[in-house]
């Protein structure tokens, strides 16, 4: 029987760094690595492009 503590959890990801180099490249680059995250992005740059806004 296993023994789960709440709330701690093991990311074999987070274990051998590719979560801090997709957080690093995110953040150098300002394109989102997740799926939602690149959804928004597009969805901004859509909305804006269609109504003529510019950054």
């Amino acid at each position: 029987m296993k023994i789960k503590i709440p709330g701690v959890t093991f990311s074999w990801k987070r274990a051998i760094g590719i979560t801090k180099v997709k957080q690093h490249i995110a953040k150098e680059t300002g394109i989102p690595t997740t799926r939602n995250g690149l959804e928004r992005k597009i969805g901004s740059i859509l909305i804006n492009f269609l109504l003529g806004k510019t950054h």
